[in-house]
């Protein structure tokens, strides 16, 4: 009898012992923690989480699982949604190559819900968090860039995979019962690009993060999902992937971790991954040439194609349009000297300074970018030209930008990434306690424990 890809991820799950999990494999898992706690708490903020999770207050029934922005915990899968919106509220949050996704806006929402729910401690949490990005980022190797190329949004199609594993470990699910939860989940999922620049983003985000939780807690239950939603005939691969799926990336093959190579990129600045090599390549050529904005005629980028798809407001009019402009994420970074959260402001758009910068900035795509090579290498990267007006043309090439898993942040520097986001919400002795309580998680007796509110109750909206 063919043993199915669910049930292959599941098996892997279910077996997959803390001590066989490698330390350098922990640190990044813990890592991914920090990053998404920091953004979910500063995302609580905006209108759309205060939107997601306004309705689940109203709706959702009490629970254990903390909700970022209130004082109020609710029911696993509503706070999963809300701190699931609230996580990717900001495109702050990390990306990983495999599959191209967000992976931890989604995964971690699930997992710390349900981790509070069940009152689990942070060993469990750490294992359930590395199990379900493993099975998430598996998968999305198995797919190719064809999904992502194709115009699915992959943390909505893939995102609920993660979700659903790490919540399946975190039950207790056996293998049978996590190959079914990982069929709900997979059958269903989806997500479009023409989520980019709206409040349909995070909310896809959040939803995708419920769906898994959802599907955890439903095989848990006893009901049952396609055991081949990967690979039947109408299942993800088939209609999603022109049927291309590489099975061999289900295999537990010793020593084999997504969340080592290819990896997963913390961001730097608040903005789509997409723009951060030009980003890099601008202000590298600005300081070692000690260049004055007034020298600078135009700023040309020459970009993979999956950069221009995915940059596609020129000329924004919103903050959310303005996280998907190479324009602006250019300019701003030369304008204000760092690219931070308060520069996310619509207002601060009709900057007359700003406008004009952000004309000088152009991307395209040559034919450079047809060298598959080119593209493994610098999936995002960018060939900078700086023209001067006295006719002086500098370039740089940047292949990934600062932050991304190859040249990753330093502790410190996540560190600093993450009070800057956590005081948004709590105060700085909450966060810096928040964040020690993280850096030590596998020594956490009960996550239950892991404070998102301030200790004064104000509700962010």
């Amino acid at each position: 009898m063919t043993t199915s890809g669910t049930q292959r991820l599941a098996r892997w799950l279910v077996t997959l012992a803390p001590a066989a999990i490698p330390d350098a494999v922990q640190r990044v898992g813990v890592r991914c923690l920090v990053d998404t706690l920091g953004v979910m708490l500063a995302g609580a903020a905006t209108h759309s989480a205060a939107l997601a999770r306004r309705v689940m207050l109203d709706t959702a029934a009490p629970g254990d699982a903390a909700v970022a922005g209130s004082p109020r915990r609710l029911a696993a899968p509503a706070a999963a949604f809300a701190n699931g919106v609230a996580a990717h509220a900001l495109d702050f949050d990390d990306n990983c190559y495999a599959g191209f996704v967000h992976g931890s806006a989604v995964i971690v929402p699930a997992a710390l819900a349900v981790a509070q729910a069940r009152h689990a401690d942070g060993a469990l949490l750490l294992t359930a968090l590395v199990a379900g990005a493993e099975c998430q980022y598996r998968v999305g190797m198995a797919l190719g860039r064809t999904l992502y190329d194709r115009g699915w949004w992959t943390t909505g199609v893939l995102g609920s995979i993660g979700a659903c594993a790490a919540a399946s470990r975190l039950i207790g699910l056996d293998a049978d019962a996590t190959a079914r939860a990982l069929g709900l989940a997979i059958a269903g999922t989806g997500g479009m690009k023409s989520v980019f620049g709206t409040d349909a983003k995070p909310l896809s985000a959040g939803r995708t993060a419920e769906n898994g939780v959802l599907a955890a807690l439903l095989a848990e239950q006893g009901a049952g999902g396609p055991l081949d939603a990967l690979e039947h005939e109408y299942g993800l691969a088939a209609l999603c992937n022109n049927g291309e799926f590489d099975a061999g990336w289900l295999a537990d093959e010793p020593g084999r971790w997504c969340l080592l190579s290819p990896g997963v990129d913390v961001k730097r600045i608040p903005v789509c991954l997409s723009s951060h090599a030009a980003v890099d390549g601008v202000l590298a050529l600005v300081a070692r040439h000690g260049l004055a904005l007034e020298q600078i005629a135009d700023i040309a980028c020459d970009v993979p194609p999956v950069v221009v798809a995915n940059l596609i407001y020129p000329r924004p009019v919103t903050a959310q349009q303005a996280q998907f402009s190479l324009p602006f994420a250019v300019a701003a970074s030369l304008l204000y000297g760092e690219l931070t959260l308060e520069h996310l402001d619509d207002d601060l758009l009709d900057d007359p300074d700003l406008q004009r910068l952000m004309a000088r900035v152009t991307l395209c795509s040559s034919s450079r970018w047809d060298d598959p090579g080119l593209l493994s290498t610098a999936p995002e990267g960018a060939v900078v030209m700086v023209a001067l007006h006295n006719g002086t043309t500098l370039d740089t090439f940047v292949a990934k930008a600062m932050g991304s898993a190859d040249r990753p942040l330093d502790n410190r520097a996540l560190e600093g990434k993450f009070l800057r986001c956590a005081v948004n919400a709590l105060a700085p002795a909450q966060a810096e306690q928040l964040l020690f309580s993280l850096w030590r998680l596998p020594a956490l007796p009960d996550v239950y424990e892991l404070n998102l509110v301030a200790r004064t109750p104000k509700e962010c909206g």
